[in-house]
């Protein structure tokens, strides 16, 4: 057993005790881990729960055991302060995108697989965000973040976009020719198939660009991004926070 110091993003807590909770946590250098939480639920705790909010950053040291599927905590202290919004529009914002993000990773990432690239990319998205007023480019950030996830997971979608191969297939991971110019033999994955117009969107996000789109084409980009880490990962369970999110983008 070593002491490790990283830094950590809460994805979910669970009751331990009457007084302790244990919490799945993304480590920069571990992946994601197990920990006990002790007494962070009693009015006496130097530690409150509200540390482990999703996706508090923490600046934390632990006990690194590897015959141990839970670890214990020696110290944690807040990384990056949440200072706030003025705003409840913002607020409301920030807390769906929170959750987004969080359960995305939740279901995406394996336990004890360091990523320390997406750990990175993650807090400074979520100090882009906070530091962003509502507008267009904050309205962007749900897709940008799922477009740079696939990338990071090893799944990224190929940008091969032309006039010859113009729509997406979700299931081949590549845009292709439309399924009216395709042999019929090659008609099997046609229902993976989405429309040009957002197959368009897709492309220009893939390279990096943010176009000019409605309300409407973002969720409905959003809902095929979730189809597309439903297809590509193993076990990509139902999804529900985009739900709230697109609520709150209304």
């Amino acid at each position: 057993m070593v002491l490790v110091k990283t830094q950590g993003l809460v994805l979910r807590t669970t009751a331990y005790s009457e007084t302790s909770v244990i919490a799945k946590v993304f480590t920069r250098e571990m992946g994601v881990k197990s920990y006990i939480f002790k007494g962070v639920r009693s009015s006496k705790s130097r530690t409150k729960q509200n540390l482990l909010q999703p996706l508090s950053h923490l600046d934390m040291t632990v006990y690194n055991n590897p015959k141990k599927q839970i670890q214990f905590v020696k110290e944690l202290h807040t990384a990056h302060a949440d200072v706030g919004s003025a705003r409840p529009n913002e607020r409301q914002y920030g807390n769906a995108m929170r959750f987004f993000i969080d359960e995305l990773l939740y279901k995406t990432m394996r336990e004890e697989e360091p990523n320390p690239a997406l750990f990175d990319f993650t807090v400074q998205r979520l100090k882009d965000m906070e530091d962003a007023g509502v507008g267009t480019g904050r309205a962007d950030f749900p897709l940008v973040y799922m477009v740079n996830l696939t990338h990071h997971l090893g799944i990224r979608p190929l940008n091969n976009y032309s006039m010859q191969e113009p729509v997406f297939n979700l299931k081949e991971g590549r845009f292709v020719a439309p399924p009216s110019m395709r042999a019929k033999a090659q008609d099997v994955n046609t229902a993976y198939v989405i429309e040009p117009s957002m197959s368009t969107l897709l492309h220009y996000y893939l390279e990096g660009q943010t176009p000019v789109t409605t309300l409407a084409q973002r969720k409905q980009l959003i809902n095929i991004l979730l189809e597309y880490f439903k297809i590509h990962i193993v076990d990509f369970k139902t999804f529900h926070s985009h739900e709230i999110l697109h609520d709150v983008m209304q």
